[in-house]
């Protein structure tokens, strides 16, 4: 499991408001996070209808 080094940033009421991580820490959390949705979003579409190279080279094509 990833060890996170935080530090817990209290208000004048000793309240907790925030937390500070390292960026490197911080980059691989959201590296973790990004894969972790882009690996949802393929289960969700695994089943969809798959476009030819040429009819997805044309959907490309129209985003510009």
């Amino acid at each position: 499991m990833l060890k996170i080094h935080k530090n817990i940033v209290l208000d004048e009421n000793q309240n907790p408001v925030a937390v500070q991580v390292p960026i490197k820490e911080f980059e691989r959390l959201e590296e973790i996070i990004e894969n972790y949705g882009l690996s949802k979003l393929m289960d969700e579409v695994k089943d969809n209808e798959r476009l030819s190279i040429e009819d997805a080279k044309k959907y490309y094509q129209s985003l510009k």
